[in-house]
C-alpha cells in the first residue's frame, strides 16, 4: 500500500472524485477507438501503443466509474493491483503492467525492441481485455463502488 499512498501524494496521482458513469462510457469509447486504430495500423510501434491504450483506457473507465482520478499510468495500474483483484486475475494485471513497459520502450527508445511474443500477446489479448473491463463495469453497482471507495480511503490513512 506504500505505492498507493505515494500515488495519492503526487500532483496528478490517485484522488477521489465523484463517480461518473458518463465519463466511464467515454473512456470505453476511447478504448474501442484505440483498438480500432491497432487493427488498422501496420507499424509495430504504433500497434503496441494503440494496444496499450486499449488496455489503459478500459481500466481507466473502471476508475472513473468508481470516482477515482489518476494521471499517472503506473499509479492507475497500482490501484487496479491493490483494489480490483476480485475482477482481474494476477495474469491480467501482469499483462497490463508488461504492456505499459512495452509501450514506453517502443515509444520513447529507439534502441529497445519488444520481443515478438510480447507484441503478439498484446495484439491478441487487447480485445479480450476490453471485453473483460466492460463486464467489470456491468458488475459495479452502487454498493460495490462505495465499498471500493472506502477501501481506498482506508489505505490512505
Amino acid at each position: 500500500m506504500d505505492k498507493i499512498k505515494w500515488c495519492a501524494e503526487k500532483k496528478d496521482g490517485l484522488s477521489l472524485i465523484a463517480p461518473n458513469s458518463n465519463l466511464s462510457r467515454a473512456y470505453i469509447i476511447k478504448a474501442e477507438e484505440a483498438l480500432e486504430a491497432m487493427c488498422i495500423n501496420t507499424i509495430k510501434d504504433w500497434k503496441i501503443s494503440t494496444a496499450y491504450y486499449t488496455l489503459y483506457f478500459a481500466v481507466y473507465s473502471i476508475l472513473t466509474k468508481l470516482g477515482i482520478k489518476c494521471g499517472i499510468h503506473s499509479c492507475t495500474i497500482s490501484f487496479a493491483k491493490s483494489f480490483l483483484k476480485e475482477f482481474f486475475s494476477e495474469e491480467n494485471l501482469e499483462f497490463l503492467e508488461e504492456s505499459m513497459k512495452a509501450r514506453i520502450n517502443s515509444q520513447y527508445y529507439v534502441d529497445r525492441t519488444i520481443p515478438d511474443i510480447q507484441y503478439s500477446k498484446m495484439i491478441t489479448k487487447a480485445p479480450e481485455f476490453l471485453v473483460l473491463c466492460k463486464s467489470i463495469l456491468i458488475k459495479l453497482n452502487e454498493k460495490k463502488i462505495n465499498e471500493l471507495r472506502l477501501q481506498f480511503k482506508a489505505a490512505l490513512i
